[in-house]
């Protein structure tokens, strides 16, 4: 969800890659003050989901700079005052945080993100964590034998996290993983092992979230995906792909059958509100190479560049694009 413009600067924020390192700049709010003023803002989120008859409820990540170092740069082993560099997906050198030690989780990092959007809504709670092969892509390697070995670094503190998630009230927990589209040659070298251990032992429903990038950043979409299919034998509960900036031609989806998908029906590259008739649409395209049952729709990718009043119009026009649907397969099931 975008963070309203009082509590960070969006201009800084838009004018950036998303940051891998700390980025404290970025808020406008002074430090004491800052975590009563990010639950403030998460209220506002949830309340805005609320409003749009949103189902799955998220808090938004109101408190992180970027989706993936608000957890990676809270980890020991890892050097964030002198930081590496690596190329991020557009191919240009940013600066990452720098493994100078074992990775290892001194304690639970979004337990209480996860318990205070737990006590602020009754509907259905997802919260998510970075996936560890994309933080293993978004570090500079000074300590492992190789990137295999990191990334099964990351993914033992990522199965930890989940647990303690779980354990604060998560009903699904989602792994941001995009670095396996961006990276599909190491990804089908040891993303699935990496995946599976993050996974192991996962005490409730779980999703993968795998994109082409934020659209305010990375503005060309290929044909389809590199790395899609090779997820099908992942113990992962619904897979998370974008259709609707991308035009994806959903066949791509069948080789996933038996996984519930988050299809991505909310085109993030304008701040144009789609109508319910387009988004449903979107929808329609798919259902014949899903299984209907365990589909679930989404925006393409996160909403964090938009404007806060386009992303309401977005969320309605996508709850009524999901009823009318809805009710077209509820006729179609009943006339058989």
């Amino acid at each position: 969800m975008p963070q309203p413009d009082w509590l960070i600067d969006r201009a800084k924020l838009a004018g950036r890659f998303p940051p891998r390192v700390r980025a404290k700049e970025l808020w406008r709010v002074a430090p004491d003050d800052l975590a009563e003023a990010q639950d403030d803002a998460t209220l506002v989120a949830i309340r805005s989901q609320e409003r749009a008859g949103i189902d799955i409820v998220t808090d938004g990540e109101i408190r992180r700079e970027s989706y993936s170092n608000h957890f990676a740069t809270a980890l020991a082993g890892v050097d964030i005052d002198n930081p590496g560099t690596a190329l991020d997906r557009s191919g240009h050198p940013n600066p990452v945080p720098r493994i100078a030690g074992d990775i290892a989780r001194p304690k639970a990092i979004q337990a209480r993100d996860t318990e205070f959007l737990r006590a602020a809504t009754d509907r259905t709670v997802k919260i998510t964590v970075p996936g560890p092969f994309t933080m293993s892509q978004q570090a500079q390697n000074d300590h492992y034998a190789d990137a295999r070995s990191v990334a099964l670094a990351y993914a033992e503190v990522v199965r930890a996290e989940i647990a303690d998630l779980f354990a604060a009230g998560a009903d699904i927990v989602q792994i941001d993983e995009p670095y396996l589209q961006a990276r599909p040659e190491a990804a089908r070298e040891y993303g699935v092992e990496v995946l599976n251990a993050a996974l192991a032992g996962a005490a409730g429903p779980t999703a993968l979230h795998i994109c082409f990038g934020y659209a305010a950043i990375i503005h060309e979409r290929p044909e389809g995906y590199s790395f899609l299919a090779e997820l099908a034998d992942t113990p992962v509960g619904h897979i998370s792909v974008e259709t609707a900036q991308s035009n994806l031609d959903p066949t791509t989806l069948e080789p996933l059958r038996g996984k519930g998908i988050i299809l991505g029906v909310l085109d993030l590259s304008t701040p144009e509100v789609e109508s319910p008739g387009v988004v449903a649409d979107r929808i329609r395209r798919a259902l014949p190479h899903v299984d209907v049952a365990k589909l679930v729709v989404a925006s393409d990718c996160g909403f964090k560049y938009l404007p806060r009043n386009s992303v309401d119009g977005k969320m309605r026009a996508l709850v009524e694009a999901a009823a009318t649907v809805r009710t077209e397969l509820s006729s179609s099931q009943a006339s058989v």
